[in-house]
């Protein structure tokens, strides 16, 4: 029987799971949604909550799969957001979403008590209420049950503990928190005690791909039993490897709600460049691979691309004759954008409006911002070569047709799960299937 490499995708809206050859091609595939709840404070769930998710989805996958040896297991996921362990290993607080912006005060202290172009140049990060120091900052001040905590882990850290692996703090999750120094990959200090967090509550920082133990029979079933686990990092990050988009001048393009450009280059960069993305709100942290960094910076295009087709009465299914009309589209003076809480709001629009101008305007808008970011985004990584689309919105034609336009060489990726397969290739590299992930892999 082959042996299989399984990788899960912890996203923000689902889990997904991929089973893979050694060689990292996808065999079957798994998912299961992830719910949230809205509280009074914002929006947050239970870390148990991630764990079932993550059981349905593995579960979903290997019923699919051939017979085989799971060899190793990695594990991916949406990055800031964190789990705090009580003495007892339990989780003392909920998991808050990373979108969640209840630290808005929070982060407007620290920027007055650090200020914006010290944290960006020792962090990599635009200062905003998305990072997890803020968070931590706000649960301390607000009685959450912080104060009770001996561990934190981020969420793919929490999973792979969780299964039966050792505690660890993965670079390019760490690199997402606020904590982690860019320069010295150490604990910054000055952020730790302004955010009132113990660095012994973090473990030490490994590279994605390390192994991290073998999966419990008791905690992730039978035929994951024995298997090699490891953090395969960032889904991002994970999503790069697993599109093949990670040699010098890749681009990955991940059509998600949240869009999210991707650039994998060498380290280090000029400190005067780090801040001055930064500035633009685009970020540079360690990378899921040794040795390189992630510039990532994102738009919300995919939530515009969202609210535009229920506004029109329509869905995913639709989607092929919308666009092939879009294409053939001129929309003239109209123009959709989105705004700040989240609603698509249309101007210019004259009597004989049709569905096809108003998709059309908004997929130049949500190509124009890309084509903004990728200009900014390059101005730290260097000219780029060719993009590679990922995701939900990779499969709407006319979206593939406006990035050709714009960018040239783009090209949906042949990766069903890059994040998933991403997070398996990973795992093969722990359980030294590999010892160099592949580059052009799809």
């Amino acid at each position: 029987m082959p042996d299989l490499l399984v990788g899960v995708d912890v996203g923000t809206s689902s889990v997904k799971a991929a089973v893979c050859t050694a060689e990292g091609r996808e065999l079957a595939h798994g998912s299961a949604s992830l719910a949230w709840r809205t509280t009074h404070d914002g929006t947050e769930t239970e870390p148990e909550e991630v764990l079932s998710a993550v059981r349905a989805a593995l579960a979903d996958a290997l019923a699919r799969a051939p017979e085989g040896r799971v060899t190793a297991l990695g594990v991916a996921s949406m990055a800031e957001s964190g789990v705090l362990l009580g003495p007892d290993d339990r989780p003392v607080a909920p998991l808050i979403a990373w979108h969640d912006s209840r630290d808005r005060a929070e982060a407007a202290r620290l920027a007055a008590d650090l200020g914006e172009d010290e944290f960006a140049a020792a962090t990599g990060l635009p200062l905003s209420t998305q990072w997890s120091l803020t968070k931590h900052r706000w649960m301390r001040d607000n009685g959450t049950g912080v104060e009770r905590a001996v561990r934190r882990l981020n969420v793919a850290e929490w999973v792979v503990y969780a299964l039966g692996g050792e505690p660890a703090s993965e670079y390019s999750l760490a690199s997402r928190t606020g904590w982690l120094h860019l320069g010295d990959r150490t604990w910054w200090e000055p952020t730790l005690d302004w955010s009132g967090a113990d660095a012994a509550l973090l473990p030490p920082l490994v590279q994605a791909g390390t192994p991290l133990g073998l999966a419990a029979a008791d905690r992730a079933g039978d035929r994951l039993a024995g298997a090699v686990l490891t953090v395969a990092g960032h889904d991002h990050q994970a999503a790069a490897i697993g599109a093949g988009a990670i040699d010098d001048g890749d681009v990955l393009d991940s059509c998600g709600t949240a869009e999210a450009l991707v650039r994998t280059v060498p380290a280090p960069l000029p400190q005067s460049a780090v801040v001055e993305v930064t500035r633009h709100g685009v970020t540079v942290g360690w990378h899921a691979l040794p040795d390189r960094l992630s510039v990532l910076g994102a738009t919300r295009g995919g939530l515009l691309l969202q609210q535009v087709l229920r506004l029109l009465g329509r869905d995913r299914d639709d989607l092929p004759e919308l666009d092939r009309e879009a294409l053939e589209t001129d929309p003239g003076p109209l123009r959709v954008r989105l705004a700040d809480d989240g609603t698509a709001t249309i101007s210019g629009a004259g009597r004989d409006v049709t569905p096809a101008a108003v998709w059309r305007a908004a997929l130049d808008q949500v190509t124009a911002e890309l084509a903004h970011l990728q200009k900014i985004v390059s101005g730290a990584a260097g000219d780029y070569g060719r993009v590679v689309m990922t995701g939900g919105w990779a499969h709407s034609e006319a979206m593939v047709t406006l990035r050709r336009r714009a960018f040239g060489n783009a090209r949906r990726s042949t990766a069903v799960e890059a994040g998933a397969r991403g997070a398996a290739l990973l795992s093969g590299q722990a359980a030294g299937v590999f010892t160099v992930i592949p580059g052009r892999n799809s």
